[in-house]
């Protein structure tokens, strides 16, 4: 069956233009063979020229794939997981592969389905963020479509897994406040649901940097948020100010968090940094051009992306009953004006 685009150029007219063969240029599209990189580039070139796009049917009658895959996550509202979105986007074109992508608000019967392919069979396998979806659930899911996990919740199930460590960098932010003499280090982010893993992840980090710096912890520096917004991170932060003895730093679980925390010190008539210091976590774009600008912990998501997708792949092109692998991607702490830097 001839694999025609939706808009007219046809493959043969590709490889015309790019002086290859027809395999070659379905190879590319693929992305399941290694092409050269010369030849590669001067196919994706042709294709950009011809606006070539390949029809997903066609392709999946032929193969039994389709070049797409799913990335679900809770909130694409929330400017992690937007920039996480595109970056992973951009990662899977570069194997020739679409993404569609879904919000499942964080509800887990969405997540469920979302780690069930989405009941489409075109869909070759799922990148999942969950956020309370139970393991028992997942471990029975119906659809045995692959999967690669994302983030924080640690599910002993029959799937690989991407994230960051989130314990050494929320230990890392804290200690980063630590040794800048502030010894009143709050925490806005804990949360009571032990489903929220990554509130109980970066909860740890945070004692374990307050017991390696001889500080003793106070429950009253930890208020607990309903979410990781602006708002609970305001909120929270108007609760710490209130105490007789109110922080001298403070580190948010996330960056929209600290954002919220930042407008509250303005508020109260504070000077961030030198009445109060303020890490994020997230690193997302907009810390940048906060006023001050905002210290925070910048998971790598480019490469987190690159991992995953190129996990995903190998499950789906590979043995399915192959042993599940566990990867971490990388982080660092960004050092801005928040925490002291010029």
């Amino acid at each position: 069956m001839a694999e025609r685009p939706s808009k007219g150029a046809r493959l043969k007219d590709v490889a015309e233009r790019a002086d290859v063969s027809i395999k070659t240029v379905s190879n590319v599209v693929r992305g399941q063979v290694r092409v050269a990189e010369p030849t590669r580039q001067r196919v994706l070139r042709a294709i950009a020229e011809l606006d070539y796009r390949p029809h997903a049917s066609a392709r999946h009658l032929r193969t039994g794939r389709s070049g797409v895959i799913a990335l679900a996550v809770p909130e694409l509202v929330q400017p992690y997981f937007a920039e996480l979105a595109t970056a992973v986007i951009g990662a899977a074109a570069e194997h020739g592969v679409s993404v569609l992508i879904e919000d499942t608000g964080g509800d887990p019967a969405a997540e469920l389905r979302a780690a069930c392919g989405l009941s489409d069979p075109l869909i070759d396998g799922v990148l999942l963020s969950p956020r309370l979806l139970d393991q028992s659930a997942l471990a029975r899911r119906e659809r045995r479509v692959p999967l690669v996990l994302l983030g924080e919740r640690d599910y002993e199930v029959p799937a690989d897994h991407v994230l960051i460590d989130n314990v050494a960098a929320a230990r890392e932010a804290t200690a980063h406040l630590l040794e800048l003499g502030r010894r009143r280090v709050a925490a806005i982010g804990f949360q009571t649901n032990p489903a929220h893993a990554t509130s109980q992840q970066r909860a740890r980090g945070y004692h374990e940097a307050l017991h390696a710096a001889g500080v003793p912890y106070d429950p009253e520096l930890t208020p607990a948020v309903p979410d990781f917004q602006r708002m609970d991170g305001a909120a929270a932060m108007r609760g710490l100010l209130a105490l007789p003895e109110p922080p001298d730093a403070v580190f948010c679980f996330s960056d929209l968090l600290a954002s919220g925390a930042l407008r509250a010190a303005y508020d109260h008539g504070l000077e961030v940094p030198r009445d109060l210091a303020i890490v994020g976590f997230d690193g997302i774009e907009e810390t940048q051009f906060s006023v001050p600008s905002l210290s925070t912990v910048a998971p790598d998501k480019p490469q987190l992306a690159q991992l995953a997708v190129k996990a995903l792949l190998a499950r789906i092109a590979g043995d399915p009953d192959a042993p599940h692998t566990t990867q971490h991607a990388t982080h660092r702490l960004v050092r801005r004006e928040s925490s002291g830097a010029r």
